[in-house]
C-alpha cells in the first residue's frame, strides 16, 4: 500500500493562550488523528530558530498514511472527524488552532551519509 505525508504548518490563533492551544491541538487533536484507519505515524516538530528565508511560525505536524491516494486518505480522514465516536477522548475544537498551510506529499527519496 502507498504511503503519503500529510503535512500541517499551524500555531496558535491569534490572541489563543498557548495553554489552551496546547490542550485541544498538541495534547489531544494530533493523537485523534492518528487513530483515523490508514494512519502509520504523527510527529511534531516545533520551530526554535529560523536560519533562512521565510520560516513558518508554530509547528509542522507530519501524519504518515497508507492509502491508495491521497484523495482517498482524506475522505477516510473527514469521515472519521465527523464521527463523534470515532475517539472516545476527542475534545471539541476550540478555535484555538491557525492553519498556516497544510498538504499532502509523497515521499521522493531518502539519502544517509555514506
Amino acid at each position: 500500500m502507498p504511503r503519503w505525508q500529510l503535512i500541517g504548518l499551524v500555531q496558535p490563533a491569534e490572541g489563543v493562550k498557548f495553554e489552551d492551544y496546547r490542550a485541544w491541538y498538541l495534547d489531544n487533536h494530533v493523537e485523534d488523528t492518528t487513530n483515523c484507519q490508514g494512519f502509520v505515524s504523527a510527529h511534531v516538530y516545533e520551530a526554535v530558530r529560523p536560519f533562512a528565508g521565510t520560516t513558518p511560525p508554530g509547528w509542522i505536524t507530519v501524519y504518515e498514511v497508507e492509502a491508495e491516494t491521497p484523495e482517498e486518505a482524506e475522505r477516510v480522514l473527514a469521515r472519521y472527524q465527523r464521527d463523534p465516536n470515532a475517539y472516545p477522548k476527542r475534545l471539541p475544537a476550540n478555535g484555538s488552532l491557525a492553519v498556516v498551510g497544510a498538504g499532502w506529499y509523497r515521499l521522493d527519496r531518502v539519502l544517509t551519509p555514506k
